[in-house]
């Protein structure tokens, strides 16, 4: 058992002693006789022999009610919290050829766009502790989320991003990542950490991909390269002449040997994923790499333990009231 003020404790035995030395030094009421020889024959009845009990119920209501005020308390329970301290921004690929319909969940094909959402949310659920930031882009590159701990809020502007949000066409790899350093450029974090997601080849923007990988070395920031897509062609839906959706193959162009070169430049690494299933163990593979454990200090749970002292106090205290105001009541 410890004590939340424990240095009540050390005043117990300072007010006991005070209060049984002003007892004994305290002048006792007492009527006076004109001789102890009209006295000296009564003998003592139980209620002589026990004349200080009152007093002494008081100490004892004293200790325990003191005892009580020291806040006695047990430790239920002590653990150890662990947080994950990294900023990590999410740069999605929402381009036109991303409509490509090779990714299937269960029995239904979905474009890579759809599959995508879905995985980074799972991916995004795990990070429990993490800050996130989240990069759409396609012949341009925007913010679609600030960096953020409220994972719900990111996922409501995960579902913002569709094919309609890019007036400009294209892929900007480069300015993709540029967007995504503006938003760790300022982070304290242990590690600082850019995912970025394509089906394509950089041809638009102003940077250069490696350029930009360059700037994210200087700044410390690691790069996961993801390239999406079958390798060969996948089936793309277009409008006939009459407004139906049929699907046309299309070859899938993913620059693998410049998404390589920017992982490798920041330390991060290149993932090929050709199915959903492929894409999920991706997401799951950066969760595992990217754990920085830093242990704070433990905190502990209790169980307040007063109430029993408190009761037991205030018991001996009303028993040290109705003695002393009945079979003990002292006139005058």
């Amino acid at each position: 058992m410890i004590f939340k003020s424990p240095w009540i404790l050390f005043l117990i035995p300072i007010v006991l002693i005070s209060l049984f030395f002003l007892r004994r030094f305290q002048k006792p009421t007492a009527f006076r006789f004109p001789s102890v020889q009209l006295v000296s024959s009564l003998k003592k009845n139980w209620k002589t022999r026990f004349k200080e009990l009152p007093f002494y119920l008081r100490l004892i209501a004293i200790l325990f009610l003191m005892i009580a005020l020291a806040g006695p308390r047990l430790v239920s329970e002590m653990t150890k919290q662990k947080k994950e301290g990294i900023d990590i921004v999410l740069a999605i690929d929402a381009s036109r050829s991303m409509l490509a319909e090779d990714f299937t969940i269960g029995s239904g094909r979905y474009n890579r766009l759809e599959v995508v959402k879905r995985v980074v949310k799972d991916f995004v659920d795990a990070r429990v502790n993490d800050r996130l930031g989240l990069v759409a882009f396609a012949g341009a590159a925007y913010t679609v989320s600030p960096m953020t701990t409220d994972h719900e809020w990111f996922k409501t502007n995960l579902d913002r991003i569709h094919f309609d949000l890019f007036d400009e066409e294209g892929t900007a790899i480069g300015s993709a990542v540029m967007a995504s350093l503006t938003r760790l450029k300022k982070s304290q974090a242990k590690s600082k950490v850019i995912i970025l997601l394509t089906d394509g080849v950089n041809n638009a923007g102003k940077t250069e991909p490696i350029a930009a990988a360059k700037a994210a070395h200087a700044l410390g920031v690691r790069i996961y390269t993801i390239g999406a897509g079958v390798r060969g062609y996948a089936p793309y839906p277009v409008q006939d002449f009459f407004g139906n959706i049929i699907y046309k193959r299309m070859k899938v162009d993913v620059d693998e040997e410049t998404l390589k070169r920017m992982a490798d430049l920041t330390s991060g690494r290149f993932f090929r994923a050709t199915d959903t299933a492929s894409l999920e163990q991706v997401y799951r593979e950066i969760d595992s790499l990217e754990k920085i454990e830093i242990e704070e200090q433990g905190y502990k749970h209790y169980e307040e333990q007063f109430m029993p002292f408190l009761i037991i106090g205030l018991i001996f205290l009303g028993l040290e009231l109705i003695l002393a105001n009945t079979f003990f009541m002292r006139i005058p």
